[in-house]
């Protein structure tokens, strides 16, 4: 990854998870890592942006986004779809930006609600999550789903994967 060093690298791993990529940001930058060193290691590892409560800190990192998508993903709130994603960003800069955008950003999934595709849609979520999401419907509280997803993740996983839900 671009600018670091195996020091930082090790201190990254374990500082993990973040909370958000403000988080990450103050962490390398108190490892005095270069602001380019850090927008080329956005391009590689980035902590997901949620789109309907993501801060304008937290939307200027994503690398190319300015002040028009800090105006833009706000005014679309609450997302609920990327389909509604498409439609309004696609209006200002097209799909392929669009598509681009995405890597950066979630929209958190309702876990009573959520199809498999939305499910999968979480960043490192796959088949396995999909069956454990499902199994334990209905969802009802936070304890619920650290108590069962930790039985086949650690701790810091199923924090990381909490940040990418809703219960409704």
């Amino acid at each position: 990854m671009p600018g670091m060093t195996p020091v930082i690298a090790k201190a990254l791993v374990a500082a993990r998870p973040f909370a958000s990529i403000v988080d990450l940001n103050t962490f390398l930058v108190d490892q005095k890592v270069a602001k380019e060193q850090i927008d080329a290691f956005y391009l590689k590892a980035f902590v997901h942006v949620n789109l309907s409560t993501g801060t304008r800190e937290e939307i200027l990192l994503i690398p190319g986004a300015g002040n028009r998508m800090v105006r833009e993903f706000t005014e679309y709130r609450p997302w609920k779809t990327w389909a509604q994603f498409d439609k309004e960003i696609g209006k200002y800069v097209g799909a392929e930006e669009t598509n681009r955008l995405k890597k950066y950003v979630f929209i958190p999934v309702n876990l009573n609600t959520a199809t498999n595709e939305d499910i999968l849609s979480i960043p490192g979520a796959g088949n396995r999550m999909v069956r454990e999401f499902n199994e334990y419907r209905p969802w009802k509280t936070k304890e619920q789903f650290e108590k069962e997803i930790g039985k086949y993740v650690g701790a810091n996983e199923a924090a990381r994967l909490w940040r990418f839900v809703v219960i409704q």
